[in-house]
């Protein structure tokens, strides 16, 4: 009796709610799933005061609040739904940014602005100019990664190192990454073309067809792919200094910086590859250090081009495009980098191998700062721009800093008894003592003839 009064009542409670409900239907779409939802409530407390009725002498509670899954499935499904499309959304973007090696192409995107800010150009008036050659040298590089992934994917699948990438796993199909390789390989030179100077564009479209093409090619076929590979990763800040002066691309300081990327990257990759030769040969890549046992050839080489890299900041001194601080900071930072590399020539072990990988990450980025601060570039006389004066304003500040600090301003001027603290510096002296030895020699053999005319 009392159970058929309590279904009765909820039919009426079912048709109130019907007749409220609807009104407002129409009016939001999320309506729906309330009163779906709240449909659903009254037909669950139907259930659950008739099966007082039931046979069953089991004793249940039924003031115990129902979860909202129980009481409203339907929302719980589309907020599971939401849910899913939020993580397939960015699983999908996390996929396309390791599909572009991402840290690899923000390397990249990091010496081209170097190189376009080491011309020392009107910044400001130059901004879009920048923009455009940052933005698109970056899809260039989102482009030549893709591709080299696409022409990799079944050895990838075989290494360790790599058997998670997006092509591997699935996340994404091959043809997508055809589609976003070409969407960036085109949209990255055109806005070269458009945005900088035909040898910048050049230098970019280069660049794809380097690394997906030739470097791709060699690597299971040839140890010195990593030499090509280097040529790929020494052109970007040429192309920031080319886009800088508009396609200058012999200049002096553009060949200074791309020497220092094309040997720093000797050592940091053979030491990375050394880390993991075993990986790369199950690969069937054919690597310098899967190709010997005892790692000879590799510590050699990484310690002859860590040799190179410690000449250019003397060579950018006596070519007058940094000034004298620059070589003198260099042998600090190059003399832990020397050390580094000998260890690891002394003992291969994959410890050693990985203080020279992980010295080589910090060592770019000081050395491009110590470049730009002490290039002579700031010291020209330039047309007004704000953001050019604020940099130029900021590094002579701390230059002036650093002299206070630096022993041979503040030791050799008291002893020289001299204002032009430049003239005292060791590598400003030596740059004179060419001329000092010729003409001594000149002085010694006039002598001797004098001599023999005696």
């Amino acid at each position: 009796m009392f159970s058929n009064q309590i279904i009765r009542r909820n039919a009426e409670n079912k048709k109130h709610m019907s007749r409220l409900l609807g009104s407002y239907r129409s009016k939001n779409s999320n309506t729906e799933l309330v009163y779906r939802g709240a449909i659903h409530l009254i037909t669950c407390q139907e259930v659950r005061f008739s099966s007082h009725s039931s046979t069953s002498r089991k004793a249940i509670d039924y003031r115990r609040p129902m979860s909202t899954t129980q009481e409203f499935p339907l929302l719980a499904a589309t907020k599971d739904d939401d849910d899913s499309n939020t993580k397939n959304n960015t699983s999908k973007i996390s996929a396309y940014l390791q599909l572009g090696k991402a840290k690899l192409s923000g390397l990249v995107v990091t010496t081209t602005l170097a190189g376009f800010v080491a011309a020392g150009g009107p910044l400001y008036d130059q901004a879009q100019l920048a923009g455009c050659c940052v933005v698109g040298t970056a899809l260039c590089a989102f482009s030549a990664a893709a591709l080299n992934q696409i022409y990799e994917r079944d050895r990838d699948s075989m290494m360790k190192r790599t058997q998670k990438r997006p092509l591997v796993i699935g996340t994404l199909t091959v043809n997508e990454a055809k589609m976003a390789a070409t969407l960036w390989g085109v949209g990255g030179t055109t806005l070269l073309i458009a945005g900088t100077d035909p040898v910048t564009a050049l230098l970019g479209f280069t660049n794809i067809g380097l690394y997906a093409g030739l470097y791709t090619f060699m690597k299971p076929r040839s140890i010195y792919n990593t030499w090509v590979g280097a040529v790929v990763g020494a052109i970007p800040p040429v192309m920031g200094w080319t886009a800088a002066t508009s396609g200058s691309m012999i200049d002096l300081d553009a060949i200074i910086l791309g020497s220092t990327l094309y040997y720093w990257q000797l050592p940091h990759f053979f030491a990375l590859s050394y880390m993991y030769r075993i990986d790369y040969e199950r690969g069937g890549f054919c690597m310098l250090s899967s190709q010997e046992v005892d790692g000879e050839r590799t510590s050699s080489v990484i310690m002859r081009n860590a040799a190179y890299l410690s000449v250019i900041p003397f060579l950018s001194t006596f070519a007058g495009v940094t000034s004298s601080m620059f070589a003198l900071e260099g042998i600090v930072l190059n003399s832990y980098a020397l050390w580094v590399a000998h260890r690891f020539r002394q003992e291969r072990t994959n410890a050693n191998a990985r203080k020279v990988f992980l010295t080589s990450l910090w060592y770019l980025p000081t050395w491009l700062v110590l470049f730009l601060l002490h290039s002579k570039v700031w010291d020209e006389d330039h047309d007004q721009d704000v953001l050019r004066d604020a940099i130029s304003d900021f590094v002579h500040s701390v230059r002036d800093e650093g002299r206070k600090m630096c022993i041979h301003e503040r030791v050799i001027d008291k002893t020289a008894h001299t204002t032009d603290s430049g003239n005292t510096c060791p590598v400003v002296l030596s740059k004179k003592a060419p001329s000092m030895i010729r003409s001594a020699a000149s002085s010694a053999l006039e002598c001797e003839v004098n001599e023999r005319v005696l």
